[in-house]
């Protein structure tokens, strides 16, 4: 299989900001075209298409929560972009609901979009482009974003930490399923790095705790994320394939 080094055709999901923009950004400065998706923020999507270095990049929209969704945004990239090599599954929702304060309605409906969302989007989306890079034969790429919270706990975020504990599964059964097609399929699991979502937070009250969370006694950026995620991609990590990467500064230990 031959998966090159640059020149790929990229689509990022959750691609209009924070995370998603920098990984954009990462690919198309490695000369890759990058196919950016937003769900609701065009206009921040469009900001960061207008980033980008190089050129041949698109702009692809629709809902990943509905599954007839993500196969019109793997069809708009693909043909876009001619086909897709490698796929990072970086969207997904994060809504606050400790269960001690959450009634049962709002409990029920708040897993569902994150079981929606942060898993079946990224399963079916997997699926949609999978199928592109075996028909293709040449191989190719999934990189998903994964975190440290499906290890370390989510009191106030337990369906954002479960789903993605079901996302690094996914990663790790579709490695295996995928590796004779020259498909590399692993995950990174981010501690807590700074976006524009969390911003307040670290420049608030609590900023001073959550740096603290690791003994560099700061936070991770979008960027260091982002070249995790490009190196995943490359052809030197196929013998990674599998791999849950964490990325959280040593503030969660696992062996």
């Amino acid at each position: 299989m031959n998966v090159p080094a640059s020149g790929r055709r990229v689509l990022v999901s959750g691609a209009s900001r924070g995370l998603g923009r920098a990984v954009a950004r990462a690919f198309a400065a490695n000369g890759d075209r990058v196919a950016v998706h937003f769900g609701s923020r065009e206009e921040e999507a469009r900001t960061t298409l207008a980033s980008l270095a190089g050129g041949g990049h698109t702009l692809v929209g629709g809902d990943l929560a509905d599954p007839s969704g993500a196969v019109a945004v793997v069809d708009a990239a693909a043909e876009a972009l001619g086909g897709i090599d490698v796929l990072v599954n970086n969207a997904a929702v994060n809504i606050r609901h400790p269960l001690a304060e959450t009634p049962y309605e709002e409990w029920v409906e708040v897993w569902q979009r994150h079981v929606a969302v942060n898993l079946l989007a990224t399963a079916n989306l997997s699926h949609l482009a999978a199928r592109r890079m075996i028909d293709q034969g040449g191989g190719g790429r999934i990189v998903n974003i994964g975190s440290r919270g499906a290890f370390r706990g989510e009191p106030d975020h337990p369906a954002y930490g479960a789903t993605k504990a079901a996302v690094h599964a996914l990663g790790q059964s579709l490695a295996v399923s995928l590796a004779p097609y020259g498909i590399a399929v692993a995950s990174v699991a981010p501690g807590f790095f700074a976006t524009e979502r969390v911003a307040p937070r670290v420049e608030g009250p609590e900023g001073e705790a959550i740096r603290a969370q690791s003994p560099f006694g700061r936070v991770g950026s979008a960027e260091e994320v982002a070249a995790a995620v490009l190196w995943l991609a490359s052809p030197a990590a196929e013998w990674s394939s599998g791999t849950i990467l964490d990325l959280n500064g040593a503030s969660h230990l696992r062996s």
